[in-house]
């Protein structure tokens, strides 16, 4: 193996995933539906309204059946959206569930937790199976097309910015989870309402979390448009 004497460009500029979230009803699914060869794989009934390229998944089952149909037909599609991805993670739970009750300490789980899910279990434990069942889907998400858009709901938080509690806006996801997922995509943007037209912050400030790898986006606040966050 020979190992790089000089700097080696880069293969590309778009984010290959990415997450978009922000306050129901402004305006996310109907973006998704304006991009040309996007599937939305809608898990929420959220696209029920809106002419798109659109398929329907009610369980984690039928999901994972539009996933191997995907990949049957070589990825037919250039973008897939998962709308929501709060919803992914609701259904990881009996996933999350079924992982600890493998292990020797969980097989009495449903006699000791009955009618209870795994993040019932004391001192947070269960929260590690809820992580790594949903780490694993959105590792078989990527894999569906080359692009992968990831939506999700806003959850307001309080965090402490020099000695004083302000309010946040943050991705509706449990705990680490936020962090794990935001921290392994290309690009996190805010999505809301401005004057009339839907808008999209890649910029952390103001308490938001927002961000992107991808030079032409990174601090970037601007009315939604494909074309200028797809640019290769």
């Amino acid at each position: 193996m020979e190992l790089p004497k000089k700097k080696v460009p880069a293969s590309r500029k778009s984010p290959k995933n990415m997450i978009l979230y922000g306050p129901p009803k402004i305006g996310k699914t109907t973006a998704l539906a304006s991009l040309e060869g996007c599937l939305i794989i809608d898990l929420e009934e959220g696209s029920d309204m809106l002419d798109a390229l659109k398929v329907q998944a009610n369980n984690i089952e039928e999901l994972t059946q539009i996933g191997k149909e995907i990949l049957k037909q070589n990825k037919p599609y250039k973008y897939v959206a998962i709308d929501t991805i709060t919803k992914l993670e609701e259904w990881c739970l009996d996933e999350a569930k079924k992982d600890y009750m493998k292990t020797p300490m969980g097989e009495d789980f449903d006699k000791k937790f009955t009618g209870l899910c795994v993040t019932s279990l004391p001192m947070g434990a269960g929260y590690t199976y809820l992580r790594k069942a949903f780490a694993r889907w959105i590792e078989r998400v990527n894999k569906l097309a080359d692009h992968v858009i990831l939506i999700g709901h806003l959850k307001d938080k309080i965090v402490s910015k020099k000695g004083k509690e302000v309010a946040a806006k943050d991705l509706a996801l449990t705990g680490k989870i936020t962090e794990i997922t935001c921290g392994k995509v290309d690009a996190v943007g805010y999505v809301y309402r401005e004057d009339g037209e839907t808008h999209i912050s890649f910029n952390s400030d103001n308490n938001i979390n927002a961000g992107s790898r991808c030079d032409h986006l990174k601090g970037q606040d601007m009315v939604l448009d494909w074309s200028k966050i797809f640019v290769d």
